[in-house]
């Protein structure tokens, strides 16, 4: 298993100005704290087994705000705002009538589809 380091800073030595350190499983377990400072301070390890890529790790990204996450449902289409209030009554009233059970029907449908 081989590590990758992928540094935000840019080594001119290398072309493309990419740092790239590499480290067998001995060598990771031996400086982990290492390669989880390197994370810490924002740089990407690729974690690869024989030479091929198997796993990333990285620092976890701050969730969105719950605005840019509303701004990015809107721009997709997968969201609208509304075009009112909901009235002060609105949980009190019954919802519409559906004695054939269509609702019901069309929701168990859905959700074995997702099977």
């Amino acid at each position: 298993m081989t590590i990758l380091v992928k540094r935000s800073s840019q080594n001119p030595s290398r072309p493309g100005g990419k740092f790239v350190r590499r480290a067998s499983i001995a060598s990771l377990k031996a400086k982990l704290s290492e390669y989880l400072d390197a994370v810490r301070a924002g740089e990407e390890v690729i974690v690869t087994e024989r030479g091929r890529p198997i796993a990333r790790i990285g620092p976890i990204e701050a969730p969105a705000s719950y605005e840019s996450h509303l701004a990015a449902l809107l721009r997709a289409g997968l969201a609208r705002l509304p075009r009112r209030k909901l009235s002060a009554r609105f949980w009190d009233e019954r919802g519409p009538a559906d004695p054939e059970g269509r609702g019901l029907a069309a929701l168990i449908e859905e959700r074995a589809e997702d099977r």
